[in-house]
């Protein structure tokens, strides 16, 4: 045998080789798309979990974040976040007297 010739070219096993190739790059494009769809139904499959006021449009920027990928990262967050918790935290620190302001950040640092 010379470094030249190809081994099981044009016999049964090379044909079982290609086959199997070929099953393994079907299987794996597969899997790809199986898990990039997956990945891109994550936002809805969140927000159903929670019961998320905004499914509708939580839906809507999941299906447009196919074309526009920076429109399923705002999906993404939308899904995540609670906008009416973040809403009240941030009613509460606006509507804080500034006494009980001082007073705790006074406490904290008679804690250090």
């Amino acid at each position: 045998m010379s470094l030249m010739s190809m081994p099981f070219v044009d016999t049964g096993f090379d044909t079982g080789l290609h086959v199997m190739a070929s099953v393994v790059m079907l299987g794996t494009v597969a899997a790809l798309a199986y898990g990039f769809w997956k990945i891109h139904e994550l936002p809805i499959s969140h927000a159903n979990k929670r019961r998320h006021q905004q499914m509708g449009l939580i839906t809507v920027l999941t299906w447009i974040g196919f074309i526009w990928h920076w429109v399923w990262v705002l999906a993404v967050i939308l899904a995540f976040l609670d906008g009416a918790q973040i809403l009240r935290r941030v009613r509460d620190i606006w509507h804080e007297s500034p006494a009980a302001t001082t007073d705790s950040a006074q406490k904290e640092v008679d804690h250090a």
